[in-house]
């Protein structure tokens, strides 16, 4: 920023993605959701859309401040950006689109405990939540041991492919997210299309990566020590939550994670203008339209979103209204510290 904005000049942002090649990537990132990708990458496996870290800090491209990192506006405006529950450091949350073209690692992530043990400077700790937008027929989550898995059998099939059946397993239907802390294991399998919220964390441990080669025909390095060390395996607790209903006459806010000191995360159902105040809840607020574009504005502002595209609010913008398309019932997420 060459000149620093008063508060009141921040209005709702939106940011140029980063996006991430893998070897379980895909191109639906561009087909389903219309995306301009870069047509020299291939295998694109993720859309980091809001992300505060090293070498990846992202960029504001609407409006006055285009241009703007999120970092130089949080390192300026710290509370008045991100809220009263920001403690300080770089912007709290990722939100990511993946698309698993095929299975992704079986992995877990670390909780504070064990990064506090550790002392290492790329170990943070990590919680998400997964929201299915897309699925073909033959897409699973498998999210969290098995209730009769023992700890013992576990170890037997790590280095099989049976390591799968000692994980709980969910038919993938857009709607339904899941919740997964830090020490949970977990995979996307293939065939889906996530949002991902996730603490500002890019620390995770393959446990299983199903003996496949890269581009190169090396194998991708296991984190066995690191992610039993890390993982809980007392932990025995269904993931799933239900999606709510597709359709309603009047708008509806469900919670899908309230009670989570990382984020919280409702599902709105619109089929009119929402109202909603970023003061009342002490937060930035991150939308974003699952299945049609919607408008943030106030008195001042106007922003247009594009479905599957998140917008950041700040947190001093207070009441807005959330402009919808009539006729249909519009899917918002929403996430807030």
């Amino acid at each position: 920023m060459t000149e620093k904005p008063e508060k009141d000049d921040l209005y709702p942002l939106l940011f140029e993605p980063f996006y991430k090649c893998v070897m379980w990537g895909g191109r639906r990132l561009a087909t389903r959701l219309n995306r301009p990708l870069p047509p020299e990458l291939d295998h694109i496996g993720e859309a980091w859309d809001i992300c505060d870290r090293p070498g990846m800090e992202s960029t504001v491209v609407n409006g006055p401040l285009a241009g703007t990192t999120i970092h130089e506006l949080l390192t300026a405006f710290g509370t008045d950006f991100a809220g009263t529950k920001y403690r300080g450091g770089r912007f709290p949350l990722i939100v990511k689109i993946i698309d698993a073209e095929k299975n992704l690692s079986l992995q877990v992530h670390p909780d504070e405990r064990y990064c506090s043990r550790k002392r290492e400077e790329n170990c943070e700790p990590k919680t998400e939540m997964w929201y299915i937008l897309e699925a073909e027929s033959h897409a699973k989550v498998f999210v969290g041991l098995k209730g009769n898995t023992t700890r013992q059998q576990f170890m037997d099939h790590l280095n099989s492919a049976q390591i799968e059946n000692d994980v709980q397993s969910f038919d993938s239907i857009p709607g339904d997210a899941y919740f997964i802390n830090a020490g949970r294991i977990h995979m996307a399998g293939a065939g889906n299309l996530l949002l991902e919220i996730s603490q500002n964390s890019d620390t995770g441990y393959r446990i299983h990566d199903w003996d496949r080669p890269d581009e190169e025909g090396k194998l991708r390095p296991l984190h066995l020590h690191e992610a039993l060390s890390c993982m809980d395996f007392i932990d025995r607790t269904a993931s799933r939550i239900s999606g709510a209903s597709n359709t309603t006459d009047h708008n509806r806010k469900y919670p899908i994670i309230n009670r989570c000191p990382y984020f919280i995360c409702h599902d709105l159902k619109l089929v009119d203008e929402w109202r909603d105040n970023t003061e009342s809840s002490g937060s930035f607020h991150v939308l974003t339209p699952i299945n049609g574009p919607i408008a943030v504005e106030n008195t001042k502002f106007r922003t247009e979103v594009p479905a599957c595209t998140s917008v950041l609010i700040p947190a001093c913008f207070g009441r807005y209204v959330v402009k919808v398309s009539p006729g249909i019932t519009t899917t918002v997420i929403r996430t807030t510290l």
